[in-house]
């Protein structure tokens, strides 16, 4: 999830989250306490609140007409500097189901500056609360219930929040934060080190161990890997990238045909879901004439004076668009554009992160989108109150700090200076070769929604048919799910990534 964006039902079950429920024991909180925060006002540094030390409570669900017992906790982990002094603090909520040899599974958002709300309670933690999907108020009741799309029965699941989400906060200046916590290089060193202190605080180095990564976090997810494997001296098991940022460099606009190869298949899908003709059949056609004749007909450009009239007439009967717009475009898609055009008759907006799920644009004239994207409006009260709620309440680990969902500070302070940038997949796309190769057991999942287009799934389709076959030629897979880039919102698409990651980790 980037920033201002994150490159994410019917719930059933009981509810945890008004009143005492029957399946959660009194809180269990540690005596201990951290090191007071420090916040940056004008300039210097203000004592806060020490956070609290961890605190655990038992839980119940049901999974299949089983009843799965949990304990939760949610604690924190130092962060220290090259000197040894604590400078920040990053908080965990992790799920430790009962039973032998289990394995063990981090969890990370994206932006950068995403909590990992998200995949907790939307997408494999066992509870999850409403959002993301057509309809959906942001103030709905945030009522949490079971899961059963949630991956505890086969491994526990630990979300890492990075420095300046969640609950998790720097301890240094906001110039040394930057230098420290807010970066792609920075960031992986540290999350890995977060890693490895779960592992050796919790016993559990013994432990398969798997990652998984949300949109940016699916960038973080390979670097992770590769950094544990050589750095720390840690073997990952398994990677899992949801709607990841993992595309090939796109070049230039004007010059590239890449940009509208990574797009177009996703419009595509969103046209076709409407269409009630969304299938794996029906896609495969559409990958097959992105990498062939559209590719080739972009490429041509006017030295063919029939390449762009074939291409405009193809992509328009594809995405069933207005035939005056995509001619004005020459079949170059842009996103921002497309989602104001395909429903600008209505009032309403799509989101760039599923483009059937929009919003009312109170802005409809002006020539350029003036609001923020219609799931980011919708999605950070309920996730906030849910999680805060749960966090505080039900676990017992009580705090005056602010809770950020998504924030978008750490977008701001984010350093984009480095080779990598903020937001290449370039990086990450080679840290998973290196990651295969050095672990001929590694197994690797890439889920994506067919419509979304914040991170389409044409780009990790692209950079996987690059990465040559070493060993089993199905160590890396590219699944797609109906929906965007939270298909898991979706129940099926959440029981699809269930099913496809229960399979993987089945094979180790």
């Amino acid at each position: 999830m980037t920033i201002p964006s994150i490159c994410l039902a019917e719930p059933v079950g009981h509810v945890v989250s008004e009143g005492a429920s029957d399946d959660t024991k009194t809180p269990a909180p540690d005596t201990k306490s951290t090191t007071p925060d420090a916040k940056t006002v004008s300039g210097l540094l203000v004592a806060q609140p020490p956070l609290p030390g961890d605190a655990h409570v038992e839980q119940t669900m049901q999974l299949e007409g089983k009843t799965l017992h949990y304990t939760v906790t949610v604690g924190t982990l130092p962060v220290r500097d090259s000197k040894g002094v604590l400078s920040g603090e990053v908080v965990y909520t992790a799920y430790v189901a009962e039973g032998k040899d289990r394995p063990v599974t981090f969890a990370f958002n994206g932006g950068p500056g995403a909590a990992s709300v998200y995949l907790n309670l939307g997408a494999i933690g066992p509870k999850r609360v409403a959002f993301g999907a057509e309809g959906q108020s942001p103030s709905d009741p945030a009522t949490l219930m079971d899961n059963p799309g949630t991956w505890l029965d086969f491994t526990d699941l630990v979300f890492i929040d990075p420095v300046g989400t969640g609950f998790s906060r720097s301890l240094v200046s906001e110039e040394e934060s930057k230098k420290q916590f807010y970066g792609p290089d920075q960031d992986i060193e540290y999350l890995s080190r977060n890693v490895y202190d779960w592992l050796v605080k919790n016993g559990r180095l013994q432990s398969r161990k798997y990652i998984v990564g949300e949109s940016y976090g699916g960038y973080r997810g390979p670097r992770l890997t590769a950094y544990l494997q050589s750095k720390i001296g840690v073997a990952v098991n398994g990677l899992v990238l949801v709607s990841p940022a993992l595309s090939p460099d796109a070049g230039s606009q004007d010059l590239s045909p890449i940009p509208w190869m990574m797009t177009l298949p996703s419009i595509v899908a969103a046209n076709y879901e409407r269409q009630g003709k969304l299938t794996n059949e029906s896609m495969a056609e559409v990958i097959d004439y992105t990498r062939s004749e559209y590719a080739v007909d972009l490429m041509k450009g006017t030295s063919d004076p029939a390449a762009t009239p074939r291409l405009v007439k193809r992509v328009t009967e594809l995405t069933g668009l207005d035939a005056t717009f995509v001619r004005q475009s020459g079949g170059r898609l842009e996103t921002q554009a497309f989602l104001r055009e395909e429903f600008r008759e209505t009032g309403k907006l799509g989101s760039r992160y599923d483009p059937n799920v929009t919003a009312y644009d109170p802005f409809p004239y002006n020539p350029t989108q003036e609001t923020n994207d219609p799931i980011l409006l919708s999605i950070i009260a309920p996730t906030t109150t849910a999680m805060v709620d749960f966090v505080t309440r039900t676990v017992g680990w009580k705090t005056e700090a602010r809770y950020n969902a998504l924030s978008y500070d750490v977008g701001r302070l984010w350093d984009q200076s480095s080779s990598n940038g903020a937001f290449s997949g370039s990086a990450s796309a080679t840290d998973l070769r290196v990651a295969v190769a050095t672990d001929p057991k590694l197994r690797v999942v890439i889920a994506h929604g067919w419509a979304d287009l914040s991170c389409p799934f044409m780009g990790s389709v692209l950079t996987v048919s690059q990465i040559p076959t070493m060993g089993d030629p199905t160590r890396v897979q590219v699944h797609e799910y109906p929906g965007g880039h939270m298909y898991y919102a979706r129940p099926a698409s959440s029981l699809a990534l269930r099913k496809d990651v229960m399979e993987m980790v089945s094979k180790h």
